[in-house]
């Protein structure tokens, strides 16, 4: 028996998933097989960071898919937290684009009533249990990584709640390549133009091993002093200059059969009309 929630009762606060619910019993038994879920759709995107000798690095491609298509090729992916604090959005665009800015507002004000400066710490605790409360529904994956009183730290959080910290991260559809270049070439207190260098490679990884990665590599640079966002760091895909000729003789191919077929036709009306060009 399906309980529902009566709209005049009085909520006692929370989440409700009683639709979540529902629809798994519906999937299951009600309509014996008949009732299917819709698909998720499938997401794609690279994002990166790393901790180096004097701050953090975060990169990400600029690739925004629908499905199997590619919605924009220039979008940004990496996000305002706080001043010294960054984070990289992978999943549902929106999701991640609201949970951002949901979090640079709480941070906004909990700087404003304690009268200091965020630390990294605190925001991916806050984000985790934003995401927690939405149980998986919120599809955000995020590297959160800045530089604070306590010095520079990376976090990665799941769209459940869970995270890491890490010396360095990789989260989307070209993880797995992005990690392989860290795992290989990646060595505490590197030098920062070494380290973005890193960083880059590991975003091409993902461009050119993940359909739903693509376009450019934007990079992201905290260190005590400041922010430098470098947007457009870099452009692994572009088109280059063709070489050859790629055209064919008429001929080339045999025709193997052809058929006419003539159609009868009789014109009703004809008129001409004249474009106009001024």
């Amino acid at each position: 028996m399906l309980h529902s929630l009566n709209p005049h009762q009085q909520q006692n606060g929370g989440f409700s998933f009683e639709n979540s619910r529902r629809n798994a019993v519906l999937e299951s038994s009600l309509l014996e097989g008949t009732y299917k879920a819709p698909n998720p759709r499938k997401t794609g995107t690279t994002i990166a960071g790393m901790v180096y000798n004097n701050g953090v690095v975060l990169g990400a491609d600029t690739r925004a898919t629908d499905d199997m298509v590619v919605a924009d090729k220039n979008c940004m992916k990496i996000h305002y937290i706080a001043p010294k604090i960054y984070c990289c959005g992978a999943g549902v665009a929106a999701d991640a684009e609201m949970a951002t800015q949901m979090m640079a507002s709480n941070v906004e004000l909990h700087m404003l009533n304690t009268g200091r400066p965020p630390l990294v710490a605190m925001v991916t605790r806050q984000l985790k249990q934003m995401l927690f409360r939405y149980q998986g529904h919120m599809g955000s994956s995020v590297i959160v990584g800045g530089v604070d009183v306590t010095g520079a730290h990376l976090y990665s959080v799941y769209p459940h709640g869970s995270y890491d910290k890490l010396p360095f991260l990789t989260m989307g559809s070209g993880a797995a390549a992005a990690v392989s270049v860290f795992e290989d070439r990646f060595k505490p207190n590197m030098e920062l133009e070494e380290a973005k260098q890193l960083v880059r490679d590991a975003i091409a990884a993902g461009i050119f091993c993940d359909l739903g990665s693509g376009s450019n590599v934007d990079l992201c640079v905290i260190t005590e002093a400041g922010v430098q966002f470098l947007r457009g760091y870099d452009k692994p895909t572009a088109k280059g200059q063709r070489e050859g000729q790629y055209r064919y003789k008429p001929g080339t191919t045999a025709v193997l059969t052809k058929t006419e077929t003539p159609l009868s036709l009789d014109v009703v009306d004809e008129s001409v009309q004249l474009m106009d060009t001024e």
